[in-house]
């Protein structure tokens, strides 16, 4: 494979921890999110903000549509920022590393428009990619093929220049199958290693 000449990271669970059970539970407990999200799929209800619907008009609907739920689907609006959270200090110096080595550096990820505006506030490090695509802007999403090409168009690089890190496997899988050089994200050690296999760093640079 060619030296990749952009690197394109995916946000949630890269750069930014994402896990929505891990807070419920601390919050009303394992047993009541369980029952929750068994009978409300919030995660289809997640979808339709990354595809550009309205963040609050979205959660507010779904809780008035399971009145016995409600008061804790709406924490999915008033809590959003502490079930994005914390960063992952690692991925962020690779974001930063490759920047400085003059690598380009791309975002790829599903967002709301309202969420991403949360989240370039709390993590200002999502300013500093060369170019951002993010799913409720595009009204697109991962793993969806449009969302890569519009990628590939608009950027300009080559299709297998792309090294594109993600933690889940269908998009890695939808990326694959465009051409793109791709990494699935299970955690910033690996991603490091990877980068420096491609010859975008250094062991130094990588922090290894």
């Amino acid at each position: 494979m060619p030296k990749p000449q952009a690197v394109v990271f995916d946000i949630g669970n890269v750069l930014i921890e994402w896990q929505p059970e891990r807070h419920y539970d601390a919050i009303v407990g394992e047993a009541r999110r369980k029952e929750m999200f068994a009978a409300v799929d919030l995660h289809a209800m997640n979808d339709r903000v990354d595809l550009g619907e309205n963040f609050h008009d979205t959660v507010m609907d779904c809780a008035k549509a399971y009145p016995e739920f409600a008061e804790d689907i709406r924490r999915w609006h008033d809590d959003w920022l502490h079930m994005a959270s914390p960063a992952i200090p690692h991925s962020v110096a690779l974001l930063r590393a490759l920047r400085k080595a003059g690598v380009p550096v791309f975002a790829l990820s599903n967002f709301g428009v309202e969420t991403f505006a949360l989240a370039e506030v709390e993590y200002p490090f999502l300013q500093e990619f060369d170019r951002r695509y993010i799913s409720g802007h595009m009204r697109l999403a991962k793993p969806g093929p449009e969302i890569y090409a519009a990628l590939e168009a608009d950027s300009g690089v080559a299709p297998e220049a792309l090294l594109f890190a993600d933690d889940r496997a269908d998009n890695i899988a939808a990326a694959k199958a465009r051409g793109w050089q791709t990494h699935l994200f299970t955690g910033p050690q690996g991603w490091a290693r990877a980068l420096v296999e491609t010859g975008l760093l250094t062991d130094a640079e990588a922090g290894l």
